[in-house]
């Protein structure tokens, strides 16, 4: 089969590789879609987690049943399926809990096993018993599939910040992810969003937020305060991988605001400041947002297929397995929203 093969900072090569043999307890997937992350363009530039040094990756993914083990009752040949890349041990104080996003022994298809940048992916039975995968609803496409995946964590991040009817909500972050969390706000019923951004305020537009702040150009915290009449947001979502918006978002929230940092800040740099007193005295909550649970994921799946989440809105371009490191370029400048990869092109 073919795959993208990650070998080392930033190269990426396409090439053939053996076909994945399936264990008894695990299934072959043929991947119909996997959409590039913004942490696959991170490892493209500083390695994978671990160290690991050759790997396929890609985790966005959705596709067929090719295989399936002879143990395995759970899938059928044929059936169509999207998957998440999180593995969790099952046993951890966090996994008795059912904190199964924020397990000791956490793990991910695309770096600790071959990722959907190929076209056969393997799924072993430890991901089965342990991972996150649904039967797509019907008539959803595999590109609009392979988008419950940040979905998931988009859902998960508001759900538990509590964003509801009536809030007046702050995106920092023009990225996918941050369109994201303008269609999932403006579905549990927030009144006003409104979306700061960079490179891609063209591409975000489409999204209808109330308010576009060119971040580049305008204060973001003076203009949120600006509108809002002198208050500032209910909510402020922190949706990039950037220091200084942390700052931002606590400046730009009123009085017992809260702030939820979603965008995880470079490895090698992972330190932030932010304004202690005003977390204190205007008693700020200040969160973080990491994966999500299963049930996350089946919702992503239906919300999509509702039309709740326009797919079609937020996936600009589709490219083949040769056309990935292009698509990180062309995404780093501002030029893409999200890229899917079909390997079969």
């Amino acid at each position: 089969m073919k795959a993208a093969v990650f070998e080392g900072i930033e190269t990426i090569r396409v090439r053939e590789v053996p076909d994945p043999v399936c264990d008894p307890d695990g299934v072959v997937v043929k991947v119909r879609a996997c959409g590039l992350c913004g942490s696959d363009i991170r490892n493209f530039h500083v390695g994978l987690r671990g160290g690991i040094a050759r790997q396929i990756m890609g985790h966005e993914f959705a596709g067929t049943v090719e295989q399936a083990g002879a143990r395995v009752t759970r899938l059928r040949i044929g059936e169509r399926i999207a998957a998440s890349p999180d593995v969790s041990c099952g046993e951890c104080w966090y996994c008795r809990r059912g904190l199964v996003n924020l397990c000791l022994s956490h793990r991910m298809v695309g770096t600790h096993w071959p990722g959907a940048f190929a076209q056969y992916v393997h799924l072993p039975g430890v991901v089965l018993e342990h991972g996150i995968l649904h039967r797509m609803p019907e008539g959803l496409s595999f590109e609009a599939a392979s988008l419950s995946e940040p979905a998931s964590s988009v859902l998960a991040a508001q759900a538990n910040a509590g964003i509801g009817l009536g809030d007046t909500v702050l995106v920092i972050g023009d990225g996918p992810v941050g369109c994201l969390h303008v269609e999932v706000a403006r579905a549990r019923g927030a009144s006003r969003i409104i979306l700061a951004g960079l490179s891609r305020l063209g591409l975000a537009s489409r999204f209808n937020p109330d308010h576009l702040i060119d971040a580049g150009n305008t204060d973001v915290v003076q203009e949120v305060r600006r509108i809002t009449g002198g208050l500032g947001a209910d909510v402020a979502i922190v949706a990039t991988p950037v220091a200084s918006t942390q700052a931002q978002g606590v400046e730009a929230v009123r009085k017992r605001g809260r702030v939820i940092l979603f965008g995880g800040l470079p490895a090698a740099n992972p330190m932030t400041t932010l304004n202690g007193n005003l977390i204190h005295y205007n008693e700020l909550s200040i969160v973080g947002a990491f994966s999500y649970p299963a049930v996350m994921h089946e919702a992503a799946l239906r919300v999509i297929a509702e039309g709740k989440i326009d797919a079609g809105k937020l996936i600009s371009q589709v490219v083949p397995l040769e056309g990935i490191v292009e698509a990180i370029r062309r995404a780093e400048e501002g030029k893409e929203l999200k890229v899917v990869v079909d390997p079969w092109l």
